[in-house]
């Protein structure tokens, strides 16, 4: 639909090399990721998370993150994202048998997928430290004065801005447009509310900046996504 380009999540088997460090990147699919050896720090758009085998996370579309991967290594299943999970507000859980699923993917990847369906348990999604939290909040707060938040949570508003960086692979300023253009996007595809009425609501300065918002995360303009969206539903 557009000119970005984005990250592959290749269906199959992935090994993440000892100590890789994967910069943050946007990938314009769903996937969910299934953990079978080693293990990695994920950082990303829906918070912050240690995964090890048996491990899974779910990936929605147009979502950044960032992996740091342990001195051991690691190896992933991707598959991709259930129907059934697609709304789900959960992104870390469980599977109780990995290793069927790899099987399963070999011979059959959309059986493989439903497996995953069935075996995935939702796990809590607690923050680590004062990056966790800051982005819990720029994901949902329509607005959030950075320096008030720093002052009200003790943390030193010059150390703001590195230590989000630090922990997330970007600012925090930057983190939350990619937040709001997410969520507008999802209200633009999800129904007919007007588009001014979704910008306003989201606290865009206007439809015109919400246009330039989604465009630049997904690579199409609200009104392109909104048609495709009505074509999807005739034909569906």
């Amino acid at each position: 639909m557009g000119a970005r380009c984005f990250a592959d999540a290749l269906l199959g088997l992935l090994a993440h090399h000892p100590h890789e460090l994967r910069t943050r990147h946007c990938h314009d699919a769903p996937f969910v990721a299934v953990v079978l050896e080693g293990g990695y720090q994920e950082a990303g758009d829906e918070g912050r998370f240690d995964v090890r085998a048996g491990d899974a996370l779910i990936h929605h579309a147009f979502e950044s993150h960032l992996d740091r991967v342990e001195a051991r290594g690691a190896r992933v299943l991707i598959l991709d994202l259930p129907p059934e999970l697609a709304r789900t507000p959960h992104v870390r859980g469980r599977v109780a048998d990995p290793d069927a699923l790899v099987r399963l993917a070999a011979r059959d990847p959309r059986a493989a997928v439903r497996l995953f369906a069935e075996q995935f348990v939702a796990a809590p999604d607690g923050a680590r430290d004062w990056p966790d939290l800051l982005a819990r909040d720029l994901r949902g707060a329509v607005t959030i004065v950075l320096g008030e938040w720093a002052e009200r949570t003790g943390v030193r508003a010059e150390t703001l801005s590195r230590g989000f960086r630090a922990a997330y692979g970007c600012t925090p300023k930057a983190y939350r447009a990619d937040a709001r253009a997410r969520a507008a996007l999802a209200a633009v595809r999800a129904g007919a509310e007007p588009l001014a009425a979704i910008a306003h609501r989201f606290g865009f300065a206007d439809q015109a900046h919400m246009t330039h918002a989604v465009a630049r995360l997904s690579g199409a303009p609200p009104g392109r996504w909104r048609k495709k969206g009505q074509i999807d539903t005739r034909l569906g």
